[in-house]
């Protein structure tokens, strides 16, 4: 009787860990599939789609990518991306993946918005664009703000965007009141472009215009490009 008790038990402890294991097994698959679904929503070589139409209208825009807007995610999609991940960063792997997505400020296909910037960074970045720029070439008041970014990377600035934009003798805009008009939906645009990554003063800390500069030492800086009326400069 004691050892048919024993049996019993032995049964049912390895009923128990059967089943365990079982839903163990079943929960690794389901996780598995879900990851490779979730892997699969990521544009990238081979991808057809509005996602990839999208990726390829802001790369053109921002002078990554000079292939067709076709929706096809093709060899020059792939160089295209690899060149805005190297610039912003990224891992260059060619492939659209959640930080590239995020650094273009874009929706992914998986349905996740991404980050539009800090909501009071892009509001004061559009103030400064607008006043510093208005009247100016698209590229032109979107390199106006990358120089603010590029400023809060570089070690001889404040590290916060307020920091730099309200720094004592920086902007003319600043110093006049011009600051607090109110931006168009340009500047905005223009802001936002500039948080995404397009920087079309190719690395740029300063910038002015050279039929009204008077500092000699401005002049003195080496010059990445000149848009519309402004020269910008390392």
């Amino acid at each position: 009787m004691h050892n048919r008790k024993k049996l019993v038990l032995v049964i049912i402890i390895l009923f128990i860990i059967a089943g365990a294991l079982t839903f163990y097994i079943r929960e690794k698959v389901e996780n598995n599939n879900t990851e490779e679904i979730a892997l699969e929503t990521l544009s990238r070589y081979g991808s057809r789609g509005d996602e990839v139409r999208t990726i390829q209208t802001k790369l053109k825009r921002w002078g990554y990518y000079t292939g067709n807007i076709d929706g096809i995610y093709g060899n020059k999609t792939v160089e295209a991306v690899k060149y805005f991940q190297r610039k912003n960063g990224l891992t260059v792997d060619g492939i659209a993946g959640t930080n590239t997505l995020k650094a273009m400020g874009i929706y992914n296909s998986s349905g996740g918005n991404t980050s539009t910037g800090n909501t009071s960074d892009l509001n004061l970045l559009s103030k400064l664009v607008y006043a510093e720029s208005r009247g100016e070439p698209y590229s032109g008041q979107v390199a106006v703000g990358a120089v603010c970014l590029n400023r809060v990377k570089n070690s001889s600035f404040p590290n916060s965007l307020s920091g730099v934009i309200y720094q004592s003798g920086a902007f003319d805009a600043v110093s006049d009141g011009q600051i607090n008009l109110t931006p168009d939906s340009t500047a905005k645009k223009a802001a936002q472009d500039a948080i995404n990554g397009w920087d079309p003063s190719y690395g740029a800390i300063y910038y002015f215009n050279p039929s009204t500069a008077t500092n000699k030492w401005i002049w003195s800086r080496p010059m990445t490009v000149t848009i519309g009326k402004h020269r910008f400069c390392k």
